[in-house]
């Protein structure tokens, strides 16, 4: 790529490779990094930007609209499309493969890691001796074609194992848990808090740098036993957690730094 004279960033033809695909490559690049905070640029305004033909920038924004990137009614300009948001309810015990079906989102998972191994600190918030093997599985989770969730599970081993065989690119881990286990989640608690992703998570989840996320410590139980312990960090701009109040009942906060009657660990 050139600079043009009139400041924008021209497109070098490269043997082999039509210049709308190097178009559509930098526009994702700038979507994804969030550069266009102030709308996304018209025909014209791409046209000397990049200083192609007006046929090239539209072959590119047609991909992104259709990926969903970039949308627009007739006789408007293009804009960057908003990120579906998935709401979950607080207060419930909820599947965030279900929250998502829910959505009418197709979603997939990408499994990182799924084996047995030890460690001492999530097998004593199971109750269990530190050195109990776990089944543990690590998946990035997509809500339609974006991340949405990277998620870390650890289950006790002697009721686990059979998952170790199973496939959970599609499905629900508590449909498995269920279905090969006959562990049935009933309860548990949870705490959440907004934080920052560490520049490997960012990679994973996408967004733009800035992007925080959700974090969710669960602790599942069935009946009264612990059965499930996870960590899931959560996009913050594509989830969001609803609640009801009432000036009867009020509702639960946990501040940082006080006593939480709610946290799986105490």
């Amino acid at each position: 790529m050139t600079e043009t004279s009139s400041g924008g960033t021209a497109l070098r033809r490269e043997p082999g490779r039509p210049l709308w695909e190097q178009l559509l490559e930098d526009l994702r690049l700038r979507l994804d990094a969030d550069a266009f905070t102030h709308g996304f640029p018209g025909e014209h305004a791409l046209v000397e930007e990049y200083g192609v033909s007006r046929h090239t920038v539209r072959q590119a924004v047609k991909v992104l609209r259709d990926e969903g990137l970039v949308v627009a009614g007739r006789g408007r300009p293009s804009r960057q499309a908003e990120p579906v948001e998935i709401a979950q309810r607080l207060g419930a015990l909820y599947s965030l493969y279900e929250s998502v079906r829910a959505m009418g989102l197709d979603q997939r998972s990408v499994v990182r890691s799924l084996g047995t191994r030890a460690d001492g600190v999530v097998a004593t918030r199971l109750g269990l001796e530190e050195s109990t093997p776990l089944v543990y599985l690590e998946r990035l989770r997509y809500a339609g074609d974006e991340p949405l969730a990277l998620d870390r599970v650890w289950l006790p081993h002697s009721l686990a194992a059979p998952l170790l065989d199973a496939d959970f690119t599609r499905g629900a881990l508590y449909e498995r848990y269920a279905e090969l286990c006959g562990v049935v989640l009933t309860g548990g608690g949870e705490r959440i808090q907004p934080i920052l992703p560490t520049p490997a998570e960012h990679r994973l989840l996408g967004g733009s740098s800035t992007t925080a996320a959700f974090s969710i410590q669960r602790l599942g139980r069935a009946k009264r036993r612990p059965v499930e312990w996870r960590h899931t960090l959560v996009r913050g701009d594509r989830f969001a957690l609803t609640t009801d109040f009432s000036r009867k009942d009020g509702y639960h906060l946990d501040l940082l730094g006080a006593p939480d009657r709610t946290d799986p660990r105490r």
